[in-house]
């Protein structure tokens, strides 16, 4: 189990009075104007830059992994409060108050599927899926419109380090049956294609939730 705690915690607490454990890195979470930023001559990918040559200088070694929040045009909020709640961290996510939650599902009818917070709603109800199946729902979902081979999803989502039993293209069958099992009405978003594999394909009735996206070392 992994636990989080402010920084503050472990930098301004007494030893005896600092949560337990072994820090292993920190986040930092910042807020960033495009616009500002771009009056002030700079930019999102001059700035990541700067901060891992700090980095690489003050913590020679240091690993480092940098991801995007993303949000629609107009949204309201602190910047930091969005990326916060974007990338999942549990200090922001406390504040999201269940009541919300429920007026967020309220008089929703269709299919939602978050990728942000990993969930699946069918009619404004939340569907129990395990975590490999929706890692099969959400790499089909990511790649739209495109027809992926079993074989792609097997060495995609299957690692030959982990203790998992890596499945062959039947077992693939399995799971997306059991999959559309779940989908009920709306089973058919997920697609067969005869001889070659598997299809997401999206209507009316489908929304997805993406709020932030990550970067792979772009940066």
């Amino acid at each position: 189990m992994t636990i989080t705690a402010p920084l503050s915690a472990l930098t301004s607490a007494s030893p005896a009075a600092r949560p337990a454990g072994t820090p292993r890195g920190f986040g930092l979470y910042v807020g960033f104007d495009e616009a500002k930023a771009a009056a002030a001559g700079t930019d999102l990918t001059t700035v990541v830059a700067a901060l891992k040559r700090v980095l690489a200088e003050v913590a020679p070694g240091a690993e480092s992994f940098a991801s995007v929040a993303l949000a629609p045009e107009g949204a309201g909020g602190r910047d930091v409060d969005v990326v916060r709640l974007a990338l999942r961290d549990p200090s922001a996510v406390a504040k999201f108050r269940p009541s919300e939650a429920r007026d967020e599902r309220a008089d929703q009818t269709g299919v939602v599927i978050d990728v942000t917070r990993r969930h699946l709603l069918l009619d404004g109800d939340r569907v129990s899926l395990t975590f490999k199946e929706f890692e099969l729902l959400q790499y089909l979902v990511l790649r739209e419109g495109r027809t992926i081979e079993r074989t792609e999803l097997i060495t995609s989502l299957w690692s030959a380090a982990s203790d998992e039993e890596i499945p062959n293209e039947r077992t693939i069958d399995v799971h997306v049956r059991r999959l559309r099992a779940k989908l009920g009405r709306y089973e058919d978003i997920v697609r067969t294609v005869r001889g070659v594999g598997y299809r997401f394909d999206r209507h009316a009735d489908v929304a997805i939730r993406q709020s932030h996206a990550p970067s792979p070392d772009r940066f």
